[in-house]
C-alpha cells in the first residue's frame, strides 16, 4: 500500500514536469516553432478552438511560421487571434495563408522572457511540493489506520522527499537550459 502512494506521487510529479516543459515550449526563443501557437484559440462556430485544429502549421525557415487554414473563411479570425496574443508577432495574410516572421528578440524582451521562465519554474516547484504534501498526508493516514508503523512512515516520507528533490532538480535543469536558450543571441 505505501508503495502505491510513492508510485502515485512519482507519476504525478512526472506529469507536473511534462506540463512545465509544454508551458516552456510556448515561450518563444527567437526561433520559429509550431508550439508557439499552442495556447492561441480562435472562436470557431461559437467555440474556442486551438489554431492547430483549424490549420496546418509549418516551419519552412528558422524564423518563419506558415499557418494554412483548412477552411479559408476562418483566415481573418486566425489572424485576429494571433494579433491579440502576447507573442509580439505581426501576421501577414496573403488570402490563403498567414505568414509569421519571428523577429530577433531584443535584450529587454529576452530578460522579460527569462523572468517569465523563472515564474513558471517556481509554479512547477510549488506543484511538486504540493504533491509531496499529498503523499505525506496519505502516508500519515496509513499510519493512523495501523497499516504502517511510525518507522515505516519515516522511511516512506524520506523516499517521497528524495523524489521531490530529484524532480525539483529536473525543473532547475530545464529552467537553466531554457534561460540559456533565451539569452543566447
Amino acid at each position: 500500500m505505501p508503495k502505491s502512494v510513492i508510485d502515485k506521487a512519482k507519476d504525478r510529479m512526472s506529469k507536473a514536469i511534462q506540463a512545465y516543459t509544454r508551458e516552456l515550449a510556448s515561450i518563444r526563443a527567437g526561433r520559429a516553432s509550431a508550439s508557439l501557437l499552442d495556447r492561441i484559440t480562435v472562436d470557431y462556430y461559437g467555440a474556442p478552438t486551438p489554431i492547430n485544429q483549424l490549420a496546418g502549421i509549418s516551419v519552412p525557415e528558422a524564423r518563419l511560421l506558415v499557418v494554412q487554414p483548412y477552411d479559408k473563411t476562418i483566415l481573418g479570425e486566425i489572424e485576429k487571434a494571433i494579433m491579440k496574443s502576447d507573442l509580439g508577432i505581426n501576421p501577414s495574410n496573403d488570402g490563403s495563408m498567414i505568414r509569421l516572421a519571428i523577429p530577433q528578440l531584443t535584450e529587454e524582451r529576452r530578460k522579460e522572457l527569462a523572468k517569465q521562465v523563472r515564474k513558471e519554474s517556481e509554479d512547477a516547484k510549488i506543484a511538486i511540493r504540493n504533491i509531496r504534501r499529498d503523499g505525506n498526508d496519505d502516508l500519515k493516514k496509513l499510519e493512523k489506520n495501523g497499516e504502517i508503523t511510525e518507522d515505516g512512515l519515516r522511511g516512506y516520507s524520506d523516499d517521497i522527499q528524495k523524489l521531490t528533490d530529484e524532480f525539483i532538480n529536473k525543473v532547475d535543469q530545464i529552467t537553466k537550459d531554457k534561460e540559456k536558450e533565451l539569452l543566447e543571441v
